[in-house]
């Protein structure tokens, strides 16, 4: 007998309920239709997504494209700026290639510092454009004035051409501020420039509006049949213009952007549930990584542009100095290079000026660096003035600069700037509140003359420079040749002059001052003088400033005053015991602090009274550091060492420090001397000295007297000492002892003629 068949349970019951298939379909079925309608929304947003990833590439493709035309426009300017002399045919055939290279401009102007087109290219089709002025309304004039003075860029939004029809300019400056010297512009007609920027697909599948500062400038596929459902709007960051893009898609795009997945999902949803699930979740995670893919596009696209940023920044700084502004020392030899090339090809001349600040170093080391790099700023600015197409101002560094002059036509040109140059420095420079008056030095070497390459030019500028230093500063000095044959002497000579203290090479000369009031002689200047072993006798002139340069002037200046103590204490139990020796001291030297310790020990190891040595200092070193030379000199009278100002005359400083400082002596410059009895401006100022020194109390000596009238005359107004080639010429201690006892230094017969 069969086993009887167990009854259903419940759930079996439900799934085997005929009506259970019926409410799976009508499950499904809702679940189909709120899946159809959600995921067909979701479509629709899908659409807008990617309208707007349409967009946005539009607006950056533009960005882009047209930035790269912004900055072949800039680059002609450049060109126009490295060669501001360039003919019209040479411009013309440049503005061709330009025009062949990118295909997309209309035409490449010139446009003069008044706005006014003067050449273009091409001439057929725009010769009504010939002599127009772009600055046709007053925004427009603003916009060129700005950009003329600040350099940058200018672009004229959408504008009716004069060529007819509508385009779009692009202004880029050549050079800035007054050295302005106009426009390179490019034209372009915008559905030209618009089908060039956008691709093809982009004109075929929407209509492209562009709003200029929300007002509508210019439309593409205007006829084109539009879904006007969706639409979307991409800002386009150009230079001075603000433009929006709002993109319309068409009908045809539209269809193509319609997923079937509703309808698919639709069907399989009342087929199996799960793959309709399945496939939601993949859409989601296709929304998911479009969303991700956009937002990685924004940040590539913002370290685009700051790396842009950064390269910009770094090729202004690889041509300019950071402190001055000015073009630095590496562009200028490669611009320099370029323009004697262009000399060598037109057999023109150029000029290469090397200017060096005078007591820089001083003024720096003094006051501080922050107060020189003030000064150098102030210094450039006002040899940035004379920049413009023909000059070229860099600085070189330390307290140099350079000058490039291109197209000399003859000497005057160069003597003209020389001129322009030395004017920068007329007036003081206000410097943290004070007013400092400051003096250049220059040096010239000219093109092809002195020489045909950058370096030689550079060289022998250099040398140039070092021998207006010797001319006593505040000068300039052309390169001529034999210069460079005398400065490789002076280079050998600076090395020997190493040497020649540890060989005791030096010696004393001593030349005689007549004493006016007692006709006798009490008192001499010891000249320095280098006995070289292959050149002979050397002058101070050959060496001292070679001394100076290179510090070791304090340690000649040590041994002179050595070597006068020496024979001051040789003389001091004969009958030469009245004398008294004369040095002349340096403002290095002064500036030692130990220099008073170090002349009173010499004094004191020789046994020699401080009265009978005499210090000179040049009436410059007395008010170079005021304060600091009044501690130093107080502290020498305080010895009993007598004090001299030398050259006195020739300094413009105040003449309040005769009566602060401890003076004894005056000695006039002999360039007042040399006149005296020949022009009455020379014997007024010697008068006016000589009474000015006795109602101080202050002694007088002229310096430099050649002639009989010359004496008569400062016998004539009271002058207590004279010193000169009619007294004597500087001779050594053994010629001088000679003299004194056979009484030959007199007016008459004067020693060494």
């Amino acid at each position: 007998m069969d086993k009887p068949a167990s009854a259903p349970t419940p759930f079996v019951r439900g799934l085997l309920n005929p009506a259970f298939p019926v409410l799976i379909f009508l499950v499904f079925l809702a679940i189909a239709l709120g899946l159809y309608f959600g995921i067909e929304k979701q479509d629709s947003k899908q659409i807008q997504a990617n309208l707007d990833n349409e967009a946005l590439s539009m607006a950056n493709r533009l960005e882009r494209e047209f930035l790269v035309h912004a900055e072949a426009i800039r680059r002609m300017a450049k060109r126009r700026e490295a060669a501001p002399d360039i003919s019209r045919e040479i411009w013309e055939q440049d503005a061709r290639n330009y025009l062949a290279d990118f295909g997309v401009y209309q035409a490449i102007e010139w446009i003069d510092d008044n706005f006014v087109i003067r050449w273009m290219e091409p001439y057929e089709g725009n010769e009504d454009a010939i002599g127009y002025n772009v600055a046709f309304s007053p925004e427009r004039r603003q916009a060129l004035e700005e950009a003329k003075t600040t350099g940058n860029l200018d672009i004229s939004g959408v504008i009716d051409l004069k060529q007819g029809g509508q385009g779009l300019v692009i202004y880029a400056p050549v050079f800035s501020g007054e050295a302005n010297n106009g426009f390179i512009a490019g034209v372009f007609r915008m559905e030209v420039l618009a089908r060039h920027l956008l691709t093809s697909r982009a004109l075929e599948s929407f209509r492209i509006d562009i709003f200029d500062n929300g007002e509508p400038a210019y439309a593409l596929n205007q006829s084109a049949t539009t879904n006007s459902s969706f639409s979307s709007s991409a800002s386009v960051e150009l230079p001075t213009i603000d433009w929006t893009l709002t993109v319309t898609p068409s009908a045809s795009w539209v269809n193509n952007q319609r997923s079937d997945w509703p309808f698919v999902t639709f069907v399989v949803m009342l087929c199996m549930g799960l793959l309709t699930s399945l496939t939601t979740l993949l859409v989601q995670q296709i929304l998911k990584r479009n969303r991700a893919l956009l937002k990685t596009r924004r940040e590539l696209d913002a370290e685009i542009h700051q790396r842009q940023a950064v390269q910009q920044n770094l090729a202004r700084l690889e041509t300019t100095d950071t402190l001055t502004g000015l073009a630095n020392r590496r562009f200028f030899m490669e611009d320099l290079a370029h323009t004697l090339s262009i000399a060598d090809r037109q057999m023109r001349q150029v000029a290469l000026v090397m200017i060096d600040l005078d007591r820089f170093q001083m003024l720096n080391d003094s006051l501080g660096h922050q107060f020189g790099d003030e000064l150098l700023i102030k210094v450039s600015e006002r040899l940035n003035a004379l920049s413009d197409e023909k000059i070229m101002v860099a600085y070189s560094g330390g307290d140099e600069f350079m000058v490039c002059q291109q197209h000399v036509e003859d000497i005057d040109d160069v003597i003209n700037l020389l001129g322009q140059i030395k004017q920068c420095f007329d007036e003081p420079f206000d410097v943290q509140g004070e007013k400092h008056r400051v003096t250049a030095t220059m040096g010239v070497a000219v093109y092809p003359q002195s020489g045909l390459d950058t370096d030689t030019l550079l060289r022998n500028a250099d040398i140039a420079l070092y021998r207006a230093k010797e001319q006593g500063r505040n000068t300039y000095q052309f390169y001529t040749e034999g210069m460079q044959d005398r400065e490789v002497m002076r280079l050998e000579l600076d090395k020997d002059l190493n040497q020649a203290l540890a060989n005791d090479e030096f010696v004393l000369y001593f030349q005689p001052q007549l004493d006016l009031n007692h006709s006798s002689i009490n008192s001499v200047e010891a000249l320095i003088r280098w006995q070289h072993p292959r050149r002979g006798l050397l002058p101070p002139l050959d060496f001292i400033p070679l001394a100076e340069e290179s510090g070791r002037i304090t340690d000649i200046g040590r041994w002179v005053v050595r070597a006068a103590c020496r024979q001051l204490a040789k003389w001091q139990d004969g009958p030469y015991a009245n004398l008294r020796i004369a040095v002349n001291l340096s403002g290095r030297e002064l500036d030692d602090e130990s220099i008073v310790d170090h002349i009173q020990d010499v004094l004191e190891s020789h046994g020699v009274p401080a009265d009978r040595l005499e210090v000179e200092l040049t009436e410059e070193i007395f008010i170079q550091n005021i304060e600091h030379n009044l501690n130093q000199l107080s502290k020498l009278h305080k010895l009993g060492v007598h004090l001299a100002i030398d050259d006195f005359g020739v300094g413009y400083s105040s003449l309040g420090y005769l009566r602060d400082f401890p003076v004894d002596l005056l000695k006039i410059d002999r360039s007042f001397i040399t006149d005296v009895t020949e022009r009455h401006d020379d014997a007024v100022i010697t008068r006016a000295v000589i009474n000015l020194a006795h109602n101080l109390g202050i002694q007088v000596v002229a310096e430099g007297v050649e002639t009989r009238e010359q004496l008569d005359f400062l016998k004539n107004h009271r002058c207590d000492l004279v010193q000169g080639y009619l007294i004597s010429r500087p001779i050594p201690a053994a010629e001088l002892e000679k003299a004194l006892t056979e009484g030959v230094l007199n007016v008459d017969t004067p020693v060494g003629t």
